[in-house]
């Protein structure tokens, strides 16, 4: 199949591109960045240098794709973030459209059925004749990383859940394994699929990554809502995202987006937290 993987060189798109371009497909990557083309070209992908802003650039490069896996990634210098995820997501639906691709991957997120207002699959439900499966994974390993600065300051890890509340985390690695699966399988209509690698209280993830930089008594304290914000605002996040990031962390401290979760609970995959910490270590 000739496929299209948006999301540049990233977590999940890398490993993904690798995975596909082993079994014998023809992959392009989407990117911003021209500097990541030799990269890519080393893979055995192609490059297609781009804006996901860029409509027309879009409608160009799904060309005689047969598959394509869709992300929208943060913009952290965006102030209207609804509007950014709508005009991304209206690129994505009209280069589909366009070129009458079939089959559609759509990275959403674990908390998609809770926070609707801020969920992009609204978009990718209404396209006719097109296989679409919305992929919700937990949180990311690799979000650890940019905790690290707290954790050297405040020797603690915090947000606005945390302690006991139970979360599925997940490897990008094992999202890769399921978009592979996903897009060489045959789906009808509209499919939901989480994905998860692990599933631990804040404060177990917590020990396994303290114990792993020699802190074993590391704590995930919840703060307050506000707090929480507000912090993220002093980091230079913008405001309308910094709201939507609380909303979804407070869904997981009241336990409604795990509520969701466990309606559909997935097979774990094969990468566990204990494998992550090592490499989290490293960059500590």
């Amino acid at each position: 199949m000739k496929i299209i993987v948006t999301g540049s060189l990233g977590n999940i798109s890398k490993p993904l591109a690798v995975l596909l371009v082993e079994k014998g497909h023809d992959v392009t990557i989407v990117s911003s960045d021209a500097s990541k083309a030799g990269t890519i070209s080393s893979l055995g992908a192609k490059p297609a240098i781009g804006s996901l802003e860029d409509g027309a650039f879009l409608q160009e490069t799904f060309k005689g794709a047969d598959a394509v896996y869709c992300m929208i990634p943060f913009n952290m210098a965006e102030q209207d973030q609804l509007g950014y995820f709508t005009r991304i997501a209206d690129n994505y639906v009209q280069a589909i459209q366009a070129n009458n691709i079939k089959r559609v991957i759509n990275l959403s997120g674990w908390a998609a059925a809770v926070i609707k207002d801020n969920s992009t699959e609204g978009f990718f439900n209404n396209l006719p004749d097109v296989s679409v499966t919305h992929l919700r994974p937990g949180s990311f390993y690799s979000n650890f990383y940019g905790l690290i600065g707290m954790i050297r300051t405040y020797g603690m890890i915090m947000s606005n859940y945390g302690g006991d509340d139970l979360i599925a985390f997940v490897a990008p690695e094992d999202i890769a394994d399921v978009v592979v699966e996903e897009l060489e399988t045959s789906v009808q209509g509209i499919k939901i699929r989480y994905v998860a690698s692990d599933e631990l209280t804040c404060n177990e993830a917590a020990h396994i990554l303290g114990t792993a930089i020699g802190k074993p008594d590391l704590q995930w304290q919840a703060l307050p809502a506000d707090q929480v914000q507000q912090g993220m605002e002093m980091m230079g996040m913008p405001k309308e995202l910094a709201a939507m990031l609380v909303e979804m962390q407070a869904a997981q401290h009241t336990g409604e987006v795990q509520k969701k979760y466990f309606e559909h609970r997935p097979v774990l995959g094969k990468r566990k937290l204990k494998d992550f910490a090592p490499l989290f270590a490293a960059a500590y």
